[in-house]
């Protein structure tokens, strides 16, 4: 059901909810938040995120892991107002 393919491109981003999700190479950004209410909107949601989770999950389990990925250095950028 999930409209991203986890870890594939740079580009792909859904929202669910007021939640957003970011497909990354090698992360997925979430970022936002969600109400999951006690109704059928809130299954609804619920039902999404969880299609959204096991396509995450389906594809980390199929991929040889590192321990870590080493975090991408920062751009330094000068002061413009030294």
């Amino acid at each position: 059901m999930s409209a991203i393919k986890p870890f594939q491109n740079e580009q792909d981003s859904i929202t669910i909810g007021d939640l957003t999700i970011e497909n990354r190479i090698d992360q997925i950004e979430v970022y936002g938040s969600l109400q999951i209410t006690r109704d059928k909107a809130g299954l609804a949601l619920a039902t999404k995120m969880k299609a959204l989770i096991d396509s995450i999950m389906k594809a980390l389990q199929n991929e040889k892991l590192p321990d870590h990925i080493p975090e991408a250095p920062k751009d330094k950028i000068d002061n413009p107002f030294k």
